[in-house]
């Protein structure tokens, strides 16, 4: 009997076992980015503002990525491609210098990438959906997707907010985001104005559903076995565990050794 065919890399000897059609996903267009994104203006929170308008200097900590609403509209002008405009909510920590007292803060980021698409005029309905009138899952636009890590902050500066002026474009933030902060934000004028910037890798994509004719194999049947345990006694069970070496004592250097 030939020896089973595994999920990975094949063999050019493997025989394959039919052509099958499949429903999924296909990537029509990606970029990768990496933004450096400058002097990004940071909506403190309320009791961080009395921080920032007696500080000599704030020290970043960290940022971390709490949403990103991605809206995607068709370019009349160019068949088959479209806007992805993506912004960016981003939860910045900092500490306010003397005392070393916390800062935080929302900031805003707007991006706009243009990719093909494709063109599709569909509409897809399914089976075990809600019947709402004229609703369906697709009307033709590619689905775009962003796959982001959280940023670096790279830098923080303090300015004097003394003839900047209001902020009369100040961003609409959903409601999600304002109660995550867990604190109200200031929006209006201030004292002293706290600005960011932030390094920010991603990758932007548009994919459509699509059916593809792959070969197959076999049916992928798992070769692990599931390990239970029948034992009552807690103590037991803990003494199986493996000792965790590598949380007490940390390694002396992280990824490739050989630099």
């Amino acid at each position: 009997m030939a020896d089973r065919v595994l999920p990975g890399p094949v063999d050019s000897s493997a025989c394959i076992s039919e052509a099958v059609c499949i429903h999924t996903k296909k990537i029509f267009d990606s970029c990768r980015d990496k933004d450096c994104i400058e002097d990004l203006r940071v909506y403190p929170c309320v009791s961080s503002q009395a921080y920032i308008d007696s500080a000599f200097n704030i020290r970043p900590r960290s940022a971390e990525l709490l949403y990103a609403a991605v809206n995607v509209e068709e370019i009349s002008f160019n068949r088959g491609y479209y806007t992805v405009d993506v912004t960016y909510f981003y939860k910045v920590c900092g500490e306010a210098f003397p005392g070393a007292l916390p800062v935080t803060g929302l900031a805003v980021f707007d991006k706009r990438v243009i990719l093909y698409g494709s063109e599709g005029n569909v509409k897809i309905f399914q089976s075990g959906t809600c019947c709402e009138p004229f609703r369906c899952s697709g009307r033709g636009t590619p689905t775009a997707v962003v796959e982001v890590v959280d940023p670096i902050v790279l830098n923080m500066k303090l300015t004097d907010a003394s003839g900047i002026g209001g902020d009369c474009d100040a961003p609409s933030i959903p409601e999600p985001i304002l109660e995550a902060m867990g604190e109200k934000l200031v929006f209006g004028e201030t004292g002293r104005r706290l600005y960011v910037t932030i390094g920010q890798f991603s990758i932007i994509r548009l994919e459509r559903d699509s059916q593809i004719l792959i070969p197959a194999y076999d049916y992928c049947l798992p070769d692990k076995e599931c390990v239970g345990s029948s034992e009552d006694d807690p103590c037991t069970m803990f003494s199986r565990i493996r000792f965790p070496v590598e949380a007490f004592f940390p390694p002396d250097r992280t990824g490739d050794d050989s630099n």
